[in-house]
């Protein structure tokens, strides 16, 4: 008979053991269940179910506007192709918009705006312009519908494996081929999708199908039919109301956004111009210099490698000097990116270490607030080839750098003082500051200027102990003071920013940005890339001298040991063009003027006088010299043909003979690049003409000039009759195509008929074959000038972006 105290443990027992089985029976039905949505909470909050591969948003507010920006987080590695690794897409104004059964994405057009109390004057130009629906959401479900405030879910799916950032369209431009995404190799990547309060971040993996038509791509995927790339999304709450926008001035050095404003009041400009900056606010405003609320900081890629890892958190530290210059104290910082953060996340300023398969341009992007211009988010791409390009040419310069088998350290330095300019320069432009390449004429007086090396002679030896300069320039002090800066007490905003202007004025410090410099018809006297010194003649002048001893000092200690002997041709290219960036600023002195972007007030412009076009002349004359365009035979007796696995690549020179070196080949093509530049015709209707504003070259002058130094030079031996004989040819082609052009106008044409006239007397009754033969192109193209054809010159290898990738 059971007592009552054993039952009751017996039932106790039983009761035990149900509790057990319970939590056991709930811990395998977890166990079986292991699909529940994964729950992420934070600006939107939004969900993840892996059995579906679905992630679902919910929307909360609604007409409420935040930035939407696309990027890549994983790239191609291709420079021509250009989809980098940390490429940042179009960050752009968006809101929810609900109409029916739907979520609508809607990017309002801010490029037309009233800025008024007026709802209705608003309105009118809302409607005025189209918006633009990005996506369309069918709502999944709707809960508190009762409520002001729903909650809508979508499925944010598709969105997220679309071709955002345009992957497509950019290989079809670059004729890589027609490609389109496959769904079935494309899908949700949860690695950096992440939710926190004012951000939420998407990865997708798209992966595009097609066939490759060009070998770029072959290059670096290892299925040209199948290309995946990790496209990333980012949704980010939109800045406060107290950030201050700043009037855009054209002589700042700032980037600048804008947009038309129709509540103008009638008289007054329509466009509206704001410098883009990031949020920076002292502490203490009433003092001299403070520390900032929120510093700005800066954290570079933990991939970054030593020694150059170092060179970059110094050389980015450099705009610390500038900051400091605007009254701040540590308000500019740089760290290294926390080991769990994601580099593409709004959160963080990054500089990534980016590599591609061939050296290419480094840049430096932004996610702007396009309302205000105020900077959320800088991300700067740096080419991890560049280094290597800056070692090769310093290793071309030196005199033996790999004597008795050792290094020279020169060689490194200069290339890590290039890496710590090459970062404070981009993320200068992350900063909101453009290129100014007039600063080189004021002691390299900023980082965003495109710095060619410095190649002093001391005691008839290179150095290259200045080769680039240290720390932060004068106009970067200025500009930083202008998009940073505040007004010392009893000064009003508008008298502090015309103060900055002025200063610069007072120290003759430029600013020209690239459109007044790139373009090889530029006609900015002082405005160059890749220039260097106060004057542009005497550089150059100085240049040829570096130049002629570098290619003297030459020989096979300029590689190291064990390397082919056709290695060594590689590292002559940068020295035997060392001069040509050089040429390219001395040529923008013909026809050339001086000027700033002007406002009502300040000095015009002028051209060039009279007597510096001549001394430019003269030195451009001097580079289509036989001697200076000849290799010395000893030289050429060090490149035989490539060594098997070596072959010639677009960093390399040309041939037009086969696996020979051919130094004829190499100095057409130097001897072009002269030509090109004095014979652009822009630059050939603006000489003409240049004598309207006062006494000047005349252009009959200069191609009389011109003439003489390619038809009347006296050479001696064969092989610079060689190289003359095909320089009297590229001139010639080049004339006549220019008699043809459509682009220069009548009074160019006289001079240019009148040279070729002078040539043709030259080689009538000339008995030398090759005067024969160039008298016969004269005549064919005035009896058949449609059959007059460009003659096929080598390109000249791949040099811009000196020191590797352009910036």
């Amino acid at each position: 008979m059971v007592t009552l105290v054993a039952l009751t443990k017996i039932m106790k027992y039983i009761s035990t053991l149900a509790c057990y089985l319970i939590v056991f029976c709930s811990a395998f039905a977890k166990a079986q269940s292991p699909n529940t949505p994964q729950q992420f909470k934070g600006f939107f909050n939004f969900s993840y179910d892996d059995s579906k591969g679905i992630l679902l948003l919910e929307v909360k507010e609604l007409d409420k506007e935040f930035l939407y920006v696309h990027s890549l987080s994983t790239g191609l590695g291709s420079n021509d192709i250009g989809l980098d690794r940390g490429q940042l897409g179009d960050g752009v104004v968006v809101k929810w918009v609900k109409a029916g059964n739907k979520l609508l994405l809607v990017q309002p057009n801010l490029k037309y705006r009233a800025i008024t109390e007026n709802l209705e004057e608003r309105k009118s130009v809302e409607q005025a312009f189209a918006r633009s629906v990005l996506y369309g959401f069918e709502i999944k479900e709707d809960k508190d519908k009762k409520t002001a405030e729903g909650t809508y879910t979508i499925d944010l799916t598709p969105f997220l494996l679309e071709d955002a950032h345009g992957v497509a369209k950019r290989l079809k431009d670059r004729n890589q081929g027609t490609y389109k995404i496959e769904k079935s190799r494309s899908a949700l990547w949860l690695e950096n999708t992440k939710a926190f309060p004012k951000n939420v971040e998407f990865e997708a993996l798209l992966t595009f199908a097609g066939e490759a038509k060009d070998s770029d791509l072959r290059s670096v995927a290892p299925d040209s039919e199948s290309v995946s790339v990790i496209q990333h999304h980012s949704f980010v709450e939109l800045p406060d109301a107290g950030f201050e926008p700043r009037e855009f001035h054209p002589r700042s050095g700032s980037f600048y956004t804008s947009y038309l404003d129709y509540s103008s009041p009638i008289g007054s400009p329509m466009e509206k111009r704001w410098i883009t900056r990031h949020r920076l606010e002292k502490k203490n405003p009433e003092a001299a210099k403070s520390e900032a609320v929120e510093p700005i900081i800066y954290y570079l890629d933990r991939g970054t490698p030593e020694p150059v890892r170092s060179a970059l958190l110094e050389g980015i530290n450099w705009w610390n000097q500038a900051f400091e210059s605007a009254g701040y104290i540590n308000a500019f910082q740089v760290k290294m990116l926390p080991a769990d953060a994601d580099p593409m996340d709004c959160r963080y300023n990054v500089i990534q270490w980016v590599h591609r398969s061939t050296r290419g341009w480094s840049y430096g992007g932004s996610v702007t607030d396009p309302r205000t211009g105020e900077i959320i988010k800088g991300h700067v791409s740096l080419g991890s080839l560049r280094i290597r390009q800056d070692y090769m040419l310093a290793q071309g310069m030196l005199e033996k750098p790999f004597a008795n088998g050792e290094e020279s350290p020169e060689m490194l330095n200069m290339a890590l003082a290039r890496i710590r300019q090459l970062g404070a320069h981009e993320v200068g432009h992350t900063l909101g500051f453009a290129h100014n390449y007039a600063a080189s004429v004021s002691d390299r007086a900023s980082v965003m200027d495109y710095p060619h090396p410095k190649y002093d002679l001391v005691d008839g030896k290179i150095s290259l102990a200045d080769a680039y300069d240290k720390g932060i320039g004068e106009w970067d002090k200025l500009t930083v003071q202008y998009s940073y800066g505040t007004a010392p007490a009893g000064t009003t905003e508008k008298a502090f920013l015309e103060s900055l202007i002025k200063a610069a004025e007072n120290q003759n410090l430029q600013f020209i940005s690239d459109s007044d410099a790139r373009a090889a018809s530029g006609a900015h006297a002082d405005a160059h890339l890749w220039d260097g010194g106060a004057n542009a003649v005497e550089e150059l002048n100085r240049m040829m001298e570096v130049r002629q001893v570098a290619i003297n000092q030459f020989g096979l200690d300029n590689i190291p040991n064990g390397q082919p002997l056709s290695v060594l041709e590689d590292v002559f290219v940068p020295v035997y063009f060392s001069h040509r960036y050089q040429v390219e600023a001395v040529s923008k002195l013909l026809g050339g003027m001086r000027y700033s972007y002007a406002i009502k007030g300040d000095p015009g412009f002028e051209y060039v006088a009279k007597k510096e076009q001549e001394e430019a002349l003269k030195a451009l004359l001097t580079t289509l010299e036989v001697e200076q365009l000849k290799i010395p035979e000893d030289i050429l007796k060090l490149f035989p043909p490539r060594a098997y696995g070596y072959n010639r690549d677009r960093e390399s020179f040309k041939s037009e003979t086969g696996v020979a070196f051919d130094p004829v080949a190499a100095a057409v093509t130097n001897a072009e690049v002269t030509l090109d530049f004095m014979l652009n015709a822009t630059r050939l209707n603006r000489i003409v003409q240049q004598g309207i504003y006062g006494k000047n070259l005349e252009l009959n002058d200069m191609m009389e000039e011109l003439t003489e130094t390619i038809y009347d030079e006296k050479t001696s031996s064969d092989y610079e009759k060689m190289i003359q004989y095909r320089l009297k040819e590229l001139y010639l082609n080049k004339l006549l195509i220019a008699n043809n052009s459509s682009r220069l106008n009548v009074l160019v044409k006289s001079n240019v008929q009148e040279q070729i006239t002078a040539i043709q007397k030259r080689l009538t009754g000339s008995k030398d074959d090759t005067d024969v033969v160039l008298n016969e192109m004269i005549k064919n193209a005035k009896e058949h000038p449609e059959t007059v054809k460009e003659l096929p010159v080598m390109p000249i290898p791949d040099g811009s972006p000196i020191g590797s990738c352009g910036m």
